[in-house]
């Protein structure tokens, strides 16, 4: 079964993640899927545009932590110590170079974000040129407070530094009405207007030729992108270190104890400490 469907609808080209069973976690191939998906939207003559959307319950839950972390042993994304940085860099670089596929297209992308766009998830949706969220559903990336590194380095473009460095330092979950507020993305509305909203967008963008949308967003995106190259590449090789630094490894012996649930409740509450693999004591 694909892991990205794609239709053609009008003027509108439509992505769809696909792995519902999952809440849309990624896995080896859809970043690739996703970047297959674009292509074909950007060469085709009567697109003006993409929506980017997920199905089921949610548009992304970010890496299936159930393959990278749970599984025992090395695989792709977790390798034996020591391990080689030059490796792990050219396989999540191949993935972040699929999400940024998003923002390198020729034509603009609308992505629609319910339920969750956490972890991964957040990294694919915010290389889209506009993001539309329901008010509860939840964006953020929780992996910052231990085992990852946005390697799309998109929260910085889009918030400045103060305001990334609080969602980096805390890992915390924000709603689309938060996001919306502090300008992480375009709009935030009730959850049963959120098709209606991006539906009226994307009508609206359909309507104007193809060149002079390219051209518009060429422009803009010209104005980051060195910057984005730059910080990219940093995250990347971070994101591997983060993996396989002595917390990231302590976490995923954590994740393969005791399931990977219980590893990121721990994590995201703060109360158990990476570095001596022990609960923190409250009081």
């Amino acid at each position: 079964m694909a892991k990205v469907l794609y239709e053609k609808d009008g003027r509108i080209g439509r992505i769809t993640l696909n792995r519902p069973e999952v809440l849309n976690a990624i896995d080896e191939s859809m970043p690739h899927e996703l970047a297959e998906a674009v292509l074909k939207a950007d060469t085709d003559r009567d697109i003006h545009l993409m929506v980017l959307s997920g199905a089921g319950k949610a548009f992304c839950a970010g890496y299936d932590l159930s393959h990278y972390a749970a599984n025992k042993g090395p695989n792709k994304g977790i390798q034996e110590i020591p391990w080689d940085p030059m490796q792990d860099f050219q396989i999540f670089w191949a993935n972040t170079q699929g999400f940024m596929s998003l923002f390198r297209a020729m034509k603009p992308v609308i992505c629609k974000i319910h339920g969750f766009a956490v972890a991964g998830g957040s990294d694919i949706a915010l290389c889209s040129d506009l993001v539309i969220m329901g008010e509860n559903a939840q964006i953020g990336y929780m992996p910052s407070r231990v085992w990852g590194c946005p390697t799309t380095a998109m929260w910085v473009h889009r918030l400045g530094p103060e305001k990334a460095k609080k969602m980096m330092f805390t890992g915390d979950k924000i709603t689309g009405k938060e996001a919306a507020e502090i300008g992480l993305v375009l709009n935030a509305v009730p959850e049963n207007k959120l098709d209606e909203e991006v539906e009226k967008l994307a009508s609206r963008m359909a309507s104007v030729p193809i060149n002079q949308l390219a051209m518009h967003k060429m422009v803009i995106n010209s104005a980051i992108e060195a910057q984005i190259n730059q910080t990219q590449r940093l995250a990347t090789v971070f994101d591997g270190i983060a993996r396989h630094s002595p917390e990231g490894v302590n976490f995923k012996t954590r994740v393969e104890q005791e399931g990977w649930k219980t590893a990121v409740s721990e994590r995201d509450n703060g109360l158990f400490d990476w570095t001596s693999n022990t609960p923190i004591k409250s009081g």
